[in-house]
């Protein structure tokens, strides 16, 4: 079992009592800041709020299970001291009772916290274990929803949710206008069951007779074989020097995988507010993606993106056909796209955390 490291600032003085000015910060999240392949919201989140002068302790960086759940509620315990207010990403399945023990850690330490809804899956996961969300919920000082989707799916359970999006470091990314695409696609996502990256290679299939110039790069850590099975059913099809797979992408290096492409295919089943869509329209890149989830209350069809049904291959190589046909709808969508996405930006939304941190601080102070 690897060691947990805890991500934190230097030399930090013990608080021995709260700065309801710049309240110090516990992030409960996703910190494995060394595997840069799956750079996490919770570690973009503590970059800000560190450079904007705030102390932060994070955790956890853990890599196993067991290890992510005995450093994330042993730090939350023995850093008690050391901030005042706590943030805790929220997901389904085993990470859900990772957030329970997490919060009620941070009662038994009467330090107030705000929950973040993570997940595609969440919403079902709140249909089978309802009580156990609610009492969860409610707990917190304040709930915050990275999209309308979960605003909505989330709201019976608690009904002040707030809509807070992930941000998106939009200035990163080169903007370039798409008025005539290549068939040049890019697909950027873990290679796992619930992102359907064996829809992929079909897609290629049903376009490579029009176009044979079509070239695909599917980018991605494996999560659970999915990898393997994808460069099969490329091959099965036929379609193997039409798609290259250069396996993990380094953070830093996303908008130089954006800037070669014209189209980006998001494949999945199961989706939120997924931040490669977003980093797709922040580059002028055409977005088709399956209309799952959260993705119909990010993106317009038609206006911003093309929507097509889940798993329907056939369906997404039509729209692909549209944009390396139709003559204005690339531009449209490019120009619309750029103009969503503006919102996400750092610029935007991290006043809105600085206020909701110490809103919750002085609420709690004054109890």
């Amino acid at each position: 079992m690897s060691d947990p490291v805890e991500a934190v600032l230097p030399e930090a003085p013990v608080i021995s009592e709260i700065s309801r000015d710049r309240p110090n910060v516990l992030l409960v999240g996703t910190h494995v800041s060394t595997r840069r392949h799956n750079f996490s919201v919770s570690e973009d989140l503590a970059e800000q709020l560190r450079q904007s002068g705030r102390y932060v302790v994070c955790t956890s960086s853990a890599t196993t299970p067991l290890g992510r759940l005995a450093d994330m509620v042993s730090t939350t315990w023995r850093r008690r001291e050391d901030y005042d207010v706590a943030q805790v990403d929220v997901y389904s399945g085993r990470a859900f009772i990772w957030a329970e023990a997490v919060c009620w850690t941070l009662r038994r330490a009467r330090k107030p916290f705000i929950l973040t809804l993570h997940g595609g899956n969440l919403p079902s996961f709140a249909a089978v274990h309802p009580a156990r969300v609610r009492r969860l919920l409610r707990m917190a000082a304040a709930v915050t929803a990275p999209s309308r989707y979960l605003l909505e799916q989330m709201s019976p359970y608690r009904s002040d949710l707030e809509y807070l999006p992930n941000p998106v470091h939009t200035s990163q990314y080169h903007y370039r206008l798409r008025k005539r695409p290549t068939p040049q696609l890019l697909w950027l996502r873990a290679f796992h069951e619930m992102y359907n990256p064996l829809m992929a290679p079909k897609v290629i299939k049903a376009l490579v007779r029009q176009h044979p110039d079509i070239h695909l790069t599917m980018a991605g850590p494996d999560k659970d074989g999915s990898l393997a099975r994808t460069r099969r059913e490329a091959e099965r099809l036929g379609v193997t020097g039409h798609i290259s797979f250069p396996g993990g992408i380094p953070h830093e290096d996303v908008p130089r995988w954006m800037d070669r492409a014209d189209i980006f295919l998001n494949t999945t089943r199961v989706d939120n507010t997924p931040v490669s869509v977003l980093e797709a329209l922040a580059s002028g890149v055409l977005v088709v993606s399956t209309r799952v989830g959260g993705i119909p209350y990010l993106l317009d069809n038609g206006n911003d993106a093309l929507l097509t049904p889940d798993d329907d291959a056939e369906a997404m190589a039509a729209a692909v056909l549209r944009l390396l046909s139709e003559p204005s709808l690339p531009e449209r969508l490019s120009r619309n796209g750029k103009r969503k996405v503006d919102a996400f930006s750092w610029t935007e939304l991290l006043p809105r955390w600085h206020h909701l941190l110490e809103e919750t601080v002085r609420n709690a102070h004054a109890a």
